[in-house]
């Protein structure tokens, strides 16, 4: 069983601490164990009767009448609601409730009907990639069990794996050559998957390398079959000046391909990017660059 303070419930079910409390006081919504010190925490099942809440306060529902509702009452409400049309943040709530209860069959339903309502891309960039970011905080921080933040991942990245196959391979020497990798010791593959995913839907062929790849192999594959665009992401901290360091690395090795940037290191350091290279901060902006390739030979 996970513990979570009350701060990892804020930050899970975007309610204010504030007005949890509130919530426990008056209406005895939720009921928080001590510790042996007396620190307050709550449980999975707490988390999930939170969302619950949260879920049909969000549809209409008064804090008031919710309190004289019991667990099946909350239940069936759900179930009708999940039936309906979900609200953005609704969708990113059940995603919540599928990780905490590490269930499959919630998780597909609520993918299923957000592609069927928005679409894929739609649904991938409001819909899953908020509730990446929602849960990253937890699991640096160490709230989330890891198992969990596991199995959720491990389905996003099965639905994404499933949207390349269906792209296809390109026809060798018709399309320009893009690579994707992540160097050592970054294992944070969403964002490169679904980026795959856009680049072979724009009619780019694709070199996928994957996690955590040793710089020489990139220079290998290149050599092999060279490549007109390099993407890469920075997320996890490489320390002091050694992100600038990584990026004049790249420019020597490359200095005459287009050298896609991202992640959480770029936004954070600002550094000053080679004139070839482009700082990509949003999936709007890589279909942007890609699309300038195809009309000018370049990335803008």
């Amino acid at each position: 069983m996970s513990i979570y303070s009350i701060k990892d419930l804020e930050k899970l079910s975007g309610i204010k601490a504030h007005t949890i409390r509130i919530w426990e006081q008056r209406y005895h919504l939720i009921e928080p164990q001590r510790t042996i010190t007396n620190f307050r925490y709550y449980s999975d099942d707490d988390v999930v009767r939170l969302m619950n809440i949260s879920v049909l306060n969000h549809n209409g529902y008064k804090i008031s009448k919710i309190s004289q509702l019991n667990d099946c009452e909350i239940r069936e409400i759900m179930l009708q609601l999940n039936s309906e049309v979900p609200s953005l943040g609704t969708q990113t709530e059940s995603l919540v409730m599928a990780m905490i209860e590490v269930d499959e069959r919630h998780f597909n339903q609520v993918f299923e009907k957000s592609v069927a309502n928005l679409g894929f891309e739609t649904t991938i960039e409001q819909v899953l990639f908020p509730f990446l970011e929602r849960i990253g905080v937890l699991w640096l921080a160490g709230t989330i069990n890891p198992a969990q933040e596991h199995f959720i991942t491990n389905l996003i990245r099965q639905k994404l794996i499933a949207a390349i196959d269906h792209e296809g391979v390109k026809t060798e020497g018709t399309h320009p050559r893009i690579l994707f990798y992540l160097p050592e010791g970054e294992f944070h593959e969403i964002g490169l998957l679904y980026y795959n995913y856009l680049a072979r839907k724009a009619d780019f062929e694709v070199l996928y390398l994957g996690t955590s790849v040793p710089f020489r192999d990139i220079i290998h594959i290149d050599e092999i079959r060279p490549v007109q665009l390099i993407f890469t992401s920075f997320v996890t901290s490489p320390g002091t000046g050694l992100l600038a360091e990584k990026i004049k690395k790249l420019k020597k090795a490359f200095p005459d391909k287009a050298v896609l940037v991202s992640g959480w290191q770029i936004k954070q350091e600002q550094p000053r990017l080679p004139e070839n290279f482009l700082k990509i901060a949003s999936s709007t902006e890589f279909k942007k660059a890609l699309a300038s390739y195809l009309k000018k030979g370049k990335v803008k």
